[in-house]
């Protein structure tokens, strides 16, 4: 069943990125709901590689600064939370328990490029899963690269060896939006048939 008008305006018409915030907060149970939506998207042999790491404290926010772009300072200082979406390098670990009908962690284990490759692009799926499943919960969001990957890494998953792909700030943005959205591609101009 299609979805209606009202659910197509708040995932994508009406949608906006937002950097400025209401006080509302991001609670833990907001957080849990995004995440128990996020891992249903489908990924590639369920392999789900994305980690997410929710930074709210100031001491976290702190740690993440010193890897940042300037220009994206203030909006994640004033973000209620910013997420790390990273990816887990050796994902196909946990492939036994995640697609048991086959023995998926050997297309991996061994081939070190495919582990990267895939890792990285399913996570970034992940990612736009927990950008559409925010909105879905009435969650603003705001994606962002503009920052160093290594200096995030070192700082957050010396330990764990996970690797950072972007940042997803997320709250309760203001109604007003700075100006008019940015042109899009035309069909014609984004798209081919084959």
């Amino acid at each position: 069943m299609a979805l209606d008008d009202h659910a197509l305006d708040t995932l994508f018409r009406a949608a906006r990125t937002k950097w400025e915030w209401t006080d509302q907060p991001v609670t833990d149970e907001d957080l849990a709901a995004v995440y128990e939506l996020v891992k249903l998207g489908p990924t590639s042999a369920n392999s789900s590689p994305a980690r997410f790491v929710f930074v709210r404290t100031p001491e976290g926010k702190e740690k993440l600064k010193l890897a940042l772009s300037p220009g994206n300072v203030d909006k994640v200082m004033a973000a209620p939370v910013t997420v790390i979406i990273a990816y887990d390098p050796l994902f196909y670990n946990h492939l036994p328990k995640l697609f048991p009908a086959e023995d998926t962690k050997a297309w991996y284990s061994g081939n070190p490029d495919l582990a990267k490759d895939t890792a990285f692009r399913n996570s970034t799926l992940q990612g736009a899963y927990m950008i559409l499943a925010a909105r879905a919960l009435g969650i603003d969001s705001g994606a962002m690269s503009g920052f160093d990957n290594s200096k995030l890494d070192m700082a957050f998953f010396a330990k764990s060896g996970w690797r950072s792909n972007f940042l997803l700030n997320l709250g309760h943005g203001v109604a007003e939006h700075p100006f008019e959205r940015l042109p899009k591609l035309t069909f014609d101009e984004a798209t081919l048939f084959a």
